[in-house]
């Protein structure tokens, strides 16, 4: 009985003392809705995520316009039109050796693709010039994607020195050094 209590205890002890060290970064971006929010935390392991994100292709758009996901997660490109539809990325943040095209199909169809390597990959349809959207592939389980505002909160970030990351479609990434420690706050204002 006594040591069912101190093996009680001592994760009650551990769990309050992990609970105590985590804080949240929050703040603004100025690129508003649609940006992306990221803090670095090398410490820890990256988990991919349990299932699928789906990106649909509706409308003739990807919906959604841009997609967050953890390294090593799939993503499910979805088909709702009534036309065939083709994803291709010609890089990945740049590096055109992570270029990849899943090819074309047709309605109600879905192809898979599990994204290894951390960057932005802006993704195109072939048959369709004017479709574009964006997945950002980050090397951490903390990040966020901003609000209508602009606003976001990333919960649970280890306290500690990290750097936090802000894209926006269209603008130059920017990082800074923060120190998390309870809420902390980091507002960026992105430029072309």
């Amino acid at each position: 009985m006594k040591l069912k209590y101190l093996v009680c205890l001592l994760v009650v002890m551990f769990v309050s003392t992990h609970l105590l060290l985590a804080g949240s970064v929050s703040g603004k971006v100025s690129g508003g809705a649609g940006s992306v929010v990221w803090v670095d935390d090398p410490s820890a392991k990256v988990e991919a995520l349990a299932k699928p994100v789906i990106l649909d292709q509706k409308g003739l758009l990807f919906v959604p316009h841009v997609v967050v996901v953890p390294v090593g997660s799939t993503v499910e490109f979805l088909n709702s039109d009534s036309v065939a539809h083709n994803v291709f990325w010609i890089s990945i943040s740049g590096n055109k050796k992570l270029g990849h095209n899943l090819g074309t199909w047709p309605k109600g169809e879905k192809r898979s693709f599990k994204f290894d390597n951390a960057g932005v990959v802006p993704l195109l349809c072939n048959v369709h010039p004017d479709m574009s959207a964006y997945i950002v592939v980050v090397s951490t389980s903390h990040y966020a994607t901003t609000d209508a505002n602009g606003e976001y909160t990333i919960q649970n970030v280890p306290d500690g020195a990290h750097n936090v990351t802000a894209w926006h479609e269209g603008a130059k990434q920017q990082s800074k050094p923060v120190t998390v420690s309870g809420a902390t706050k980091a507002d960026f204002t992105l430029s072309k």
